[in-house]
């Protein structure tokens, strides 16, 4: 009884354990819109994107295909004779990660934050020339467009010191979820 128990455990969590992989694609669209100090939409300016995973480029208004990753991913837009726009899109812990915790345990956790689907961008930004702002993934609505807030000191920790108490409480939860598993296929011998 107890082998059979300990064999269904170890089923379901490698059944469940890659719930982000499944449900995230590794890569992630983000449409990018340049607009100038007096709100005006720019066209055909050269938008480069980059993270730890790579670096990409589009015109605007345009969509870059990008890989996720825990890190925050960093926009320059350029174009002759206008000022340069700069954006960081601030990368969350999405739904499949949570899953992972909840249901799936670590092992898929950790496949899932190495591979990057476990993370998300805001989906389409509004960048102004001239300006350097902020677009946070939890302030995101699917399929509108972000306006973002000037990047400042403070608005940079508060996001990072909000991301470690995230990633902090994440490790919490997979902590329980492993001692749990570990209750559940080693049964006190009595």
């Amino acid at each position: 009884m107890k082998f059979h128990r300990t064999i269904v455990v170890m089923a379901s969590s490698i059944a469940l354990s890659s719930c982000a992989s499944i449900t995230k694609d590794s890569n992630q669209p983000v449409r990018v819109e340049t607009y100038n100090q007096q709100n005006n939409l720019v066209e055909d300016v050269q938008c480069t994107a980059k993270n730890d995973r790579g670096e990409w480029s589009t015109k605007t208004p345009g969509s870059l295909v990008v890989h996720r990753s825990g890190q925050n991913l960093e926009i320059r837009c350029q174009k002759e004779n206008a000022a340069t726009g700069f954006a960081t899109l601030v990368s969350r812990a999405n739904g499949g990660m949570w899953g992972n915790i909840l249901f799936g345990g670590g092992i898929g956790a950790i496949v899932d934050h190495n591979k990057g689907t476990a993370y998300s961008y805001p989906d389409w930004v509004k960048v102004i020339l001239g300006d350097n702002l902020v677009f946070d993934r939890k302030n995101n609505v699917d399929n509108q467009l972000m306006t973002g807030q000037a990047a400042s000191g403070e608005i940079l920790k508060k996001i990072e010191e909000d991301k470690r108490k995230e990633a902090e409480a994440a490790k919490r939860q997979l902590e329980e979820k492993s001692a749990q598993q570990q209750a559940i296929s080693s049964p006190e011998v009595k």
